[in-house]
């Protein structure tokens, strides 16, 4: 739909207050939120408020409602919880307690509130809002306000951000702090991996989820757990032999430990609680196994939100205040979620019901109805975890006869192994026998390829790196040899996960299909590489892991400087010629200025920013971050910028530089990343099932696939994931620099900048539409892991 671009200048919160407060429990990235706020408002020139301690202090007015400053929320965005604090308020319940709230905010001429909380704060929020003339009007009686206030402040405008570790609100696939929480569980389960296997124990976690068993769910898809319990799905009758025969059967297999997750929230099928301890028992009892229970508890919570999180909120802040700017006595109160890669408008009161239909359908024991209302995403995850988790009997599995390889190319990608892991799985229950080429297509062209079964992908959903090893080496030198080897292992179909070089290895043997028949084959490409250039996806395997890199590097940098007054750091990201990691590294870390290739910068621009961080270091903030990709321009190097903010700040600021390197490209893969790398493989691996059974011949008894869309690219689109054929893709590459001539980031750009208080436009064509719940297109989204 080609519209015409419609940006936010025309909207003006000239005469606004913005009442900000976060409620409920406390999830980290409420701060990104806030700060996102604030500073969008102040931009369009509204007046911002705290309000300190959630509706408590709403209620109690005087210093708990203050008016704000650019630099009130300056160094938040790193912190963890909520700095303008957080409480349960009982009074805010009670009419009275309402009734104050409202005498409080009118006089300060508040009539815009922005709400980051769970569905109880934001339920109370809409409650507010039906009552407020009303509780005007009781006011004027009361002689506490005059007509003329009840006339100015008639209406209540609320937008909603839910802030909430359990992602158990419905219509958004993620809330904020979910991403953060399942940072924190992953790296307590990483640890604990290397304590079991050296004891052989069984260990039973249990992580928060008193309703919603969303982190526990994807926490066990993310570490390849051997047992899940959740409140939506129990499990059957009888469940204790069938774990206990899993379990045993696990160990029998030579794997030395066994993972169990609960959620807190655990049930039966007749509604009765399954706890930790009750778990270690049965475990103990019947098999004898030393196990131990790890309570995860407040560590969830905790901690520094993660890159993905501090992008969210402060996409979301934004969105929010567009929305109170944008919102009329008709428009029916909001909340800004996420569906996909977008973020849209939903109405409150309709989340909520649906959110309240979840628990009533569990209650009531219909259990797949609480999956399916949950959303397309749980629902998959569930799928998935089924699917990847317990082993078919061999005597039970189909046999299709099929031979398919899996083989990674190009530069390693955290997340990576776990794409391989579930492709093997998935293809042995398929009923294909799966091979796993070692060192891509050069491996490939020398014969190292090997049979590869179900036990041999075990635990690998958390090694970074590539442990099939990988090459940039494309496949055009050694054609006829890797031809020669598929037909020697009779290889049916490729799965090939990495890169650009695996994109454009694709495109060179559809190619080659004319002089080798053997390519004439089923072959789906997976994009995994940090530096997100592929085109046809909006997200590629590892560069979530990279991203958190890098943020947590900036961090540490920006803190080294809180001694040392007036420092700016330029530190150089990797990426080639794609700005995604500098430009996002520089969203999520609060970054001045980011120079990428996408958008061409000449010494004027150099110049004013500069002057901007001259003027910056006159304020309370006295310290600046500039992030570079390595190639963003040819002659404007890392050290010639260094050096040319070193000399334009003498006596201002001083200069440090640091160039990431290849930090960027290991450590363990992030929770996005193992589960991202795991779904789509999962879906990869059930079409190219597909096409198998499509093109193959039973005259003369083999595959023939030779149409474009038997080469495809499965990437995630705004809100679906997509197969798109390589060959399609071509017209939207840019060859020459390896990138997509469309990025989808590009448009957030300007948010980095307006949140670092430059003038600029900003494109709000995307937002400003009311969607309904029940309409989201709800294909597994993986935005939302």
């Amino acid at each position: 739909m080609d519209h015409q671009p419609k940006f936010f200048e025309n909207l003006s919160g000239t005469g606004k207050a913005i009442g900000v407060l976060t409620s409920g429990g406390d999830a980290q990235g409420m701060n990104a939120a806030v700060r996102a706020v604030v500073r969008m408002g102040i931009y369009v020139k509204a007046k911002v408020y705290f309000v300190y301690e959630g509706y408590q202090g709403m209620v109690d007015g005087g210093d708990n409602i203050v008016e704000v400053s650019w630099e009130s929320v300056s160094s938040i965005l790193q912190v963890g919880g909520t700095v303008i604090g957080s409480a349960r308020c009982k009074s805010f319940r009670t009419h009275e307690g309402r009734l104050q709230a409202a005498y409080n905010l009118v006089q300060r001429g508040i009539t815009n509130l922005c709400v980051i909380g769970g569905d109880g704060s934001l339920t109370g929020a809409n409650l507010f809002r039906e009552e407020w003339s009303g509780l005007l009007e009781e006011l004027a009686q009361n002689g506490k306000i005059d007509a003329e206030a009840v006339k100015k402040y008639a209406y209540l405008n609320i937008v909603g951000m839910v802030g909430s570790i359990d992602n158990d609100f419905c219509g958004t696939d993620m809330t904020i702090g979910t991403d953060s929480a399942l940072h924190r569980i992953i790296e307590v389960v990483d640890a604990i991996m290397t304590t079991a296997q050296s004891h052989q124990r069984t260990f039973v976690l249990e992580v928060m989820g008193r309703h919603c068993g969303y982190l526990a769910l994807v926490s066990a898809l993310a570490c390849g757990a051997d047992w899940v319990f959740i409140p939506e799905y129990p499990p059957e009758e009888g469940w204790e032999d069938t774990m206990c025969v899993k379990l045993s059967e696990n160990r029998a297999r030579k794997k030395r430990l066994n993972i169990i997750i609960v959620a807190e929230g655990a049930i039966d099928c007749h509604n009765k609680p399954i706890t930790s301890e009750k778990v270690k028992d049965l475990v103990v009892q019947r098999l004898g196994f030393d196990t131990r229970v790890t309570i995860l508890g407040h560590v969830q919570r905790g901690g520094t939100p993660s890159a993905f999180d501090r992008i969210l909120a402060s996409r979301m802040g934004v969105e929010a205040v567009l929305a109170l700017l944008e919102a009329t006595p008709a428009t029916p109160a909001c909340v800004v979620s996420l569906s996909g890669n977008q973020a849209v408008r939903l109405p409150l009161m309709e989340c909520v019901q649906m959110t309240q239909e979840v628990q009533k359908a569990m209650d009531e024991g219909r259990f797949l109805e609480a999956v399916r209302l949950r959303g397309k995403s749980f629902e998959n995850n569930l799928n998935t975890y089924k699917l990847l988790a317990h082993k078919i009997p061999d005597a039970e599995l189909p046999k299709t006869n099929f031979n398919v390889a899996v083989l990674n190319v190009g530069a390693p990608a955290a997340g990576m192994n776990a794409a391989v892991r579930a492709a093997v799985r998935v293809g042995i229950t398929e009923g294909h026998k799966m091979f796993a080429v070692i060192d891509g297509f050069e491996g490939f062209a020398k014969g190292k390829i090997k049979e590869i079964s179900w036990g041999d992908v075990g635990g690998w959903t958390g090694q970074g790196g590539s442990i099939l090893g990988t090459k940039r080496t494309l496949p055009a030198k050694y054609l006829e040899k890797i031809a020669e080897q598929m037909r020697t292992n009779n290889i049916n179909a490729l799965m090939v996960i990495g890169g650009f070089e695996a994109y454009e290895s694709c495109l060179q043997l559809q190619e080659a299909r004319s002089r080798f028949e053997e390519f004439s084959v089923p072959i789906c490409v997976l994009p995994a590489t940090i530096s997100n250039n592929v085109p046809g996806t909006d997200f590629s395997i590892g560069a979530d892991t990279a991203l958190n890199a890098i943020v947590e590097t900036c961090d540490r940098i920006k803190q080294s400087a809180s001694g040392t007054k007036r420092r700016v750091f330029i530190i150089e990201t990797m990426g080639g010629y794609c700005g995604y990691l500098a430009n996002m590294g520089a969203l999520a870390a609060g970054a001045d200025a980011a120079y990428i290739f996408e958008e061409q910068f000449d010494i004027r621009e150099l110049q004013a920013n500069v002057e901007h961080l001259t003027e910056k270091m006159k304020t309370s903030i006295q310290r600046g971050l500039v992030l570079r990709n390595e190639n963003c321009n040819e002659n404007y190097t890392t050290d010639f910028i260094y050096q040319l903010y070193s000399e334009e700040g003498k006596g201002v600021f001083d200069c440090r530089k640091n160039v990431l390197g290849h930090m960027q490209q290991g450590g363990a893969p992030s929770p996005f990343d193992r589960n991202f790398g795991t779904k789509i493989s999962a879906k990869a691996m059930q079409w190219i099932s597909k096409k198998l059974k499509e093109t193959y011949r039973k005259e003369p008894g083999k595959v023939f696939a030779n149409t474009e869309d038997s080469v495809c690219l499965l990437g995630m689109r705004r809100r679906n994931l997509v197969f798109q054929p390589v060959a399609e893709l071509k017209s939207e590459t840019d060859f020459v620099h390896r990138i997509p001539k469309e990025q989808w980031w590009l448009k957030l750009r300007p948010l980095m900048k307006i949140l670092a208080k430059y003038k600029t436009s900003y494109d709000v064509s995307d937002s400003g539409q009311l969607e309904h719940v029940a309409m989201l297109p709800k294909e597994a989204v993986p935005a939302a892991i």
